[in-house]
């Protein structure tokens, strides 16, 4: 039985090693140690610190040890269905909300309950797919084109539906997108919502970057398809609190069944949410105009940034749209083909390794989110730089006036110097 047991982990896990972004921030960390210039573009971590009232907010609640109900502290459910109205027009009940230690956590808990195939378009995040693969689910990808910013076609998801229309499946979006940081038109998602419903997909809005849409003006899919999505978000990226582990899915009353099947398994595995965190995320929920400025100058600084950086790359000939929100570029490589093939770089894990061992700039791979090997893509995470002192130096600037490369180059010094060393490589290839 033992061996059965070790035979079939092994089919599961094969071939799997760390996280592709843990992998390549623990690499650069080691470069660093070892006296080498790094500039951290491989993970995507928020470089803002988190808002002052949420902080004190945890500093106050840090004697708070008793276990909370597995489904999350009730204030705390009361405060996202609160938020979800206020930010994204979506009408729920706090018992339609469920916390957990992570988005990453409850998607992955929702693979393993809800027995399904799972569709992800490509490029996507680099763990939709190994939690499915975990799980022993079946995985359809989707490519998508750059040409359409890197979105998922409704007449793709069509034609993956049609062939089985009964079958279970989840399909996830998540835009503003990792790695692209491209978001849906409200057509796109009007009609990508038309067909989930038409075959009863359950979608996914992984909505973690939708409060960073850099014009906020994200929509979530929800409000054109109630009945069927469940919207996944967090602290981690607009509150800069990833290390804290705070998630949360919004069920439709009608998937209510669903909730209860993941907190089932959530009561045999992780237990509950930390307590001080979840007490603190209350006023990371609610109304604060605090925070309300915070996201204001938060995205005013990564649009900038994103805007400079995209002329920098089209100044290197590389074709690129400008994002919408997030803080990734997912540039592709392609016009430097015939130059890499020289120097024996013919895949983009390959060309990442090379920028890494001669620029010190690390990113990843576009094969890491599900392209092919030989497309030279790759994401970069526009994230090195001081956030406090960003956020400090854009609040004393009029918000009417538009930010330029100046504050980039006052504010962001190793994005530019990342940039001009990256420009120099290719240069001289």
């Amino acid at each position: 039985m033992r061996d059965k047991l070790h035979i079939n982990i092994n089919l599961n896990i094969r071939g799997m090693g760390p996280s592709a972004t843990l992998a390549i921030n623990e690499m650069s960390n080691r470069m660093i140690k070892e006296g080498r210039e790094v500039f951290k573009l491989g993970l995507g971590q928020s470089p803002f610190p988190v808002p002052e009232p949420v902080v004190e907010a945890l500093r106050q609640n840090a004697h708070q040890k008793e276990y909370l109900p597995v489904k999350g502290l009730p204030e705390l459910q009361e405060a996202i269905a609160n938020f979800n109205l206020r930010k994204h027009n979506l009408r729920c009940t706090p018992e339609d909300v469920l916390i957990g230690p992570g988005s990453k956590e409850l998607i992955f808990l929702l693979q393993l309950v809800y027995y399904g195939d799972l569709i992800i378009p490509t490029p996507s995040w680099v763990s939709y797919s190994p939690q499915a693969r975990i799980v022993g689910r079946n995985v359809n990808w989707i490519p998508t084109k750059a040409d359409n910013n890197w979105r998922l076609s409704p007449d793709m998801l069509e034609m993956i539906c049609r062939t089985d229309p009964t079958r279970p499946r989840i399909a996830i979006l998540n835009y503003p997108a990792n790695p692209t940081g491209y978001t849906y038109p409200l057509e796109r998602l009007e009609r990508l919502a038309h067909v989930a419903r038409r075959y009863g997909v359950i979608l996914v809005s992984d909505e973690i970057y939708g409060l960073i849409h850099h014009n906020g003006k994200h929509v979530s899919v929800a409000n054109y398809y109630p009945e069927g999505t469940i919207v996944s978000s967090g602290m981690s990226k607009w509150c800069g609190a990833g290390g804290w582990r705070l998630g949360c899915f919004t069920f439709p009353a009608k998937l209510r069944w669903l909730l209860d099947a993941i907190a089932s398994v959530a009561s045999e595995t992780y237990t509950a949410t930390s307590s001080p965190i979840q007490y603190a995320a209350i006023t990371a929920f609610e109304e604060n105009s605090e925070i309300e400025n915070y996201l204001l100058h938060s995205r005013r600084i990564l649009k900038t940034i994103a805007k400079v950086l995209v002329d920098k790359l089209r100044n290197m000939e590389i074709d690129i749209q400008l994002p919408q929100g997030a803080f990734y570029l997912f540039p592709d490589f392609n016009p430097y083909r015939g130059k890499l093939e020289k120097y024996g770089i013919y895949t983009s894990g390959e060309l990442c390794k090379r920028i890494l061992e001669k620029t010190g700039v690390a990113m990843l791979p576009g094969s890491d989110f599900g392209r092919p090997p030989e497309e030279l893509t790759t994401r970069i995470s526009y994230v090195d730089f001081d956030g406090a002192n960003a956020l400090e130096t854009s609040g004393k600037i009029p918000v009417e006036k538009e930010l330029n490369s100046t504050f980039m180059k006052e504010n962001c010094p190793k994005l530019v110097k990342a940039f001009d060393l990256l420009g120099d490589w290719l240069a001289a290839l």
